[in-house]
């Protein structure tokens, strides 16, 4: 009887002793097949669910924008006063929707090049009114003139072409207009303009952006999505040093297995940049346990504050962008056009910036950009992209409509948001397929682990305490 119950407890510790080391064992096991199983499905190559994913965007991706409309436009033009704005939006437009262009493989290099069409469908329903709003807003015709033609006597001739159309520094335009474009009736009579035709984001719909190459991870998942070329080049011809160089991936995806410790590095080309963003929070999405990455105030901080960004630093008397924190002065990339680009309401930007514009209030949850990306796949599953398009306008005594300006002004045009999150359907499968699996795997290694120490803990101690009742 006493051996029975000796040998039950022994065959009881032994059990346990199994059972932990198989969850022990399980642990780098199990790990080193999720690695395996991630690493052949982010390859961006047919078949891999990343692929499917990358070549048309399951996640419906909507862009925002809000309007500056100009209050006061008689007293600025012609005593110089502050800029009166008001915030007018959102105009929501569908985007993205389109599958990329032109893929084509290539297997030497381990490449993926393609297009990325633009698109913008207006969605009403998640529109404050529509396109055919009327706002006052900068004449941009006449506000590039002192940029485009620094020549006194063409400033002088073309002076006569702004009076004869009756243009101004400010008019109305209807959303549509300001956004997608139209016929200005300046341009309309300059000879031989260019283009007659003026919009923010001229051109637009029936474009294509790219064209990109990036790396597939075949042979190096870390480079997975990386992009090794825009446009043929791997330097942009607008920056200076290292700031003219393509890094990163598009922001879509990054390479799998992020750590909080990692800097992400992405390229915008609305920004004409390669930019980056660091950990700021751990939080649930949709079941799914992502990363916040977020652009930090020193990304578009001056090189007082930050050296790393002397050379961005275009012109110190026009913009001041070499004290001034949170300005990025894209002119180059936009043909000479004084396009300055900053974050929405002037935010983290240098107080004197915004010294001359009345109604602006920046609040860093609603106007900070952020990635959420999970951090096993490197997969963006939920971002925020939030800019605002500025003009400089520069005083100058040969155009009437500008001569009474008392200094420059940063004149804020609009800004955009643009969000995509993923839908529930794709939630469920993500959880299915990969996170829950791998909490799965997680739970059954625990389980093993714990049980079988506490079964070969208590089974120990009670076959001891047996032998030593035994002894007595």
């Amino acid at each position: 009887m006493g051996c029975d119950r000796n040998c039950g407890l022994i065959t009881g510790a032994v059990i346990g002793a199994v059972l932990a080391v198989l969850g022990g064992i399980l642990m780098p096991v199990g790990d080193m097949l999720i690695e395996k199983t991630i690493k052949k499905e982010v390859v961006l190559e047919e078949g891999t669910t990343a692929y499917k994913n990358w070549v048309k965007t399951g996640t419906d991706v909507y862009r925002q924008f809000w309007i500056y409309d100009v209050q006061n436009p008689d007293e600025v033009a012609l005593n110089g006063s502050n800029i009166k704005v008001k915030e007018m939006g959102p105009y929501t437009y569908r985007v993205r929707y389109l599958a990329k262009e032109n893929v084509t493989h290539d297997s030497e290099n381990n490449t993926v090049s393609f297009m990325q069409p633009n698109g913008a469908i207006f969605v009403p329903s998640m529109s404050f009114g529509t396109e055919n709003d009327t706002y006052t807003v900068l004449n941009l015709a006449v506000a590039a003139i002192p940029h485009l033609y620094t020549n006194l006597f063409m400033q002088s001739l073309l002076n006569s072409l702004i009076k004869k159309s009756k243009s101004s520094m400010f008019q109305r335009r209807t959303v549509r207009e300001i956004l997608w474009g139209y016929e200005d009736p300046f341009l309309k009579i300059v000879p031989k303009a260019v283009s007659k035709i003026v919009g923010v984001f001229v051109p637009y719909n029936d474009t294509a952006d790219g064209v990109y190459t990036i790396f597939n991870g075949k042979d190096d998942i870390s480079k997975v999505a990386i992009i090794d070329t825009y446009k043929g080049n791997k330097t942009l011809g607008y920056w200076s040093s290292y700031c003219d160089m393509v890094n990163g991936t598009d922001a879509a995806s990054f390479p799998p297995f992020v750590e909080k410790t990692r800097v992400l590095r992405f390229f915008s080309s609305d920004i004409c940049r390669s930019i980056y963003a660091v950990f700021t929070a751990e939080h649930d999405l949709k079941g799914i346990s992502v990363y916040r990455f977020g652009l930090p105030p020193k990304a578009f901080a001056s090189p007082v504050q930050n050296p790393d960004n002397h050379c961005f630093c275009l012109d110190i008397q026009t913009t001041n962008n070499c004290t001034y924190s949170g300005l990025l002065d894209i002119s180059k990339c936009k043909q000479g056009k004084p396009v300055i680009i900053s974050l929405p309401h002037f935010l983290h930007a240098s107080p004197e910036i915004s010294e001359n514009i009345v109604g602006l209030n920046p609040i860093e949850e609603d106007h900070s950009t952020y990635l959420d990306v999970e951090p096993i796949t490197g997969f963006t599953l939920q971002f925020a992209k939030r800019l605002q398009v500025n003009i400089l306008v520069k005083t100058t005594k040969k155009i009437e409509a500008l001569k009474h300006l008392t200094r420059n002004y940063i004149v804020p045009v609009l800004w955009l948001n643009e969000t995509g999150t993923i839908g529930d359907e794709k939630a469920a499968m993500f959880r299915s397929k990969v996170t829950g699996k791998i909490k799965l795997l997680g739970a059954v290694e625990i389980a093993l682990l714990s049980v079988g120490m506490v079964m070969f803990v208590a089974f120990m101690i009670s076959y001891c305490a047996c032998r030593s009742k035994k002894t007595k």
